[in-house]
């Protein structure tokens, strides 16, 4: 069975990551898609930026593959022949913003939503967070595989 696991990944944090691993081991196929519009230059990285970071984050996932995606997320799934959306909830709040696009997205195509609970190590992290920490000079190790740490304090270096 094919699922897809939707973000904006801006960066990816290793609670993302957590979430491609467990997902990956429930799946044939996982395709980490980067929703973001490409042709708008929003955020710390670009979509291709972000995809490339992704790649080396899930290398070790032989069934993981990334992808990018800037219209209707069930269109995607349509014209892929995916079955699944995976997300992952840090909290109640989460769930709450999640569950009203996992009915819609039901509704129009018939995808399912699959919600895996961040690990508590990571329930505090996100890619905001992070980024407003290394912006002014905190230190995000342990939050971000290695390369994205490197990535992130190059950008706020330029």
């Amino acid at each position: 069975m094919k699922a897809v696991c939707p973000g904006s990944f801006d960066p990816i944090t290793l609670g993302h990551l957590s979430i491609f691993e467990r997902a990956a081991a429930c799946f044939d196929e996982l395709t980490v898609l980067v929703t973001a519009n490409p042709h708008k230059n929003t955020g710390l990285f670009t979509v291709p930026e972000r995809m490339d970071l992704i790649r080396r984050s899930v290398a070790h996932l032989p069934n993981v593959t990334v992808d990018t995606w800037a219209g209707l997320l069930v269109d995607y799934t349509s014209a892929h022949g995916v079955g699944v959306l995976v997300k992952g909830l840090r909290s109640s709040l989460d769930f709450d913003y999640e569950l009203p696009m996992a009915q819609m997205n039901r509704r129009l195509t018939g995808v399912e939503t699959f919600f895996l609970l961040t690990d508590e190590k990571y329930g505090y992290v996100s890619s905001t967070l992070c980024k407003e920490v290394a912006r002014f000079g905190g230190d995000i190790s342990g939050l971000m595989p290695p390369h994205v740490v490197s990535a992130v304090r190059e950008k706020y270096q330029q």
